[in-house]
């Protein structure tokens, strides 16, 4: 419309000029004079079909069409942000589970430990009683063939003393006694 309007502008500077050269004695028919009147005709016939009516109507709609799609953006945004608002909480609340979980695997793991290590001790007191028993038994064996031995070798040194020691009238005295002791 703007553009009309200046070309309208144009078109009467034109005719003015016209008019001017009309008053110096100039013919009024020039073509600047049909040229303005031809505008004059079509800005006319412009308002009187409503041009400018349907150009504001066009402009409405559109108005109206972005108007629509601004509020569809909007209500989009604001699913967006609760959608956004709902994960966030989604991981808080997961962030808070794994917080459980760590806690519990670390209270787990601490069990786990102080039963390996009950048990470790356990087993050391086994072996350690273990060691102990078959230490008792080596001494056992050890004092029972030590005896073995001291009454082996008290026996080849009674046997050598009396060999040495007793001959056959000792011999006889001693059977004598033990029949009298019958």
């Amino acid at each position: 419309m703007l553009e009309i309007l200046a070309v309208a502008a144009e078109a009467a500077h034109g005719a003015e000029e016209h008019a001017e050269a009309a008053a110096f004695g100039i013919g009024v028919l020039t073509p600047g004079f049909f040229v303005a009147l031809a505008m004059l005709v079509v800005f006319a016939i412009m308002l009187k079909a409503r041009v400018p009516a349907l150009i504001a109507g066009m402009l409405d709609t559109r108005i109206a069409e972005i108007r629509k799609q601004l509020d569809e953006a909007a209500r989009l945004r604001a699913e967006a942000e609760a959608l956004k608002a709902e994960y966030e909480k989604k991981a808080a609340e997961a962030d808070a589970e794994i917080a459980t979980f760590m806690a519990a695997a670390e209270r787990q793991a601490g069990e786990i430990v102080d039963k390996a290590k009950a048990d470790a001790a356990a087993l050391i007191d086994r072996h350690k009683a273990m060691a102990a028993a078959k230490i008792a038994g080596a001494e056992r064996t050890a004092i029972a063939e030590i005896r073995e031995k001291a009454a082996t070798a008290a026996t080849d040194a009674a046997r050598q003393l009396i060999t040495e020691r007793h001959d056959a009238s000792a011999d006889k005295a001693l059977v004598d006694n033990a029949i009298a002791g019958i």
